[in-house]
């Protein structure tokens, strides 16, 4: 689904429905998301689950929104899923 519009907040803030701070590993998932963003990597490792996810510049510069649901989408507001 071609989306060109980046959330404000995409680099730190995902969306509550797909990475809720209730969620085991949140503060260390986030600070992980912001590690491997600061460091320009496409992604890290989540603590909870040990599986790589993408970070949200990543997903930004590739350029469109996938709809498979991603952590860190830059594109999908919150309601608009």
């Amino acid at each position: 689904m071609p989306m060109s519009s980046l959330r404000p907040d995409h680099l730190t803030e995902p969306l509550r429905s797909r990475y809720s701070p209730r969620v085991r590993g949140y503060q260390e998932g986030m600070a992980r998301h912001a590690a491997a963003v600061n460091a320009n990597l496409p992604g890290y490792r989540d603590p909870a689950t040990g599986l790589v996810v993408f970070t949200a510049r990543f997903l930004a510069e590739r350029g469109y929104c996938c709809s498979s649901g991603c952590r860190h989408c830059p594109y999908v507001q919150e309601g608009r899923e």
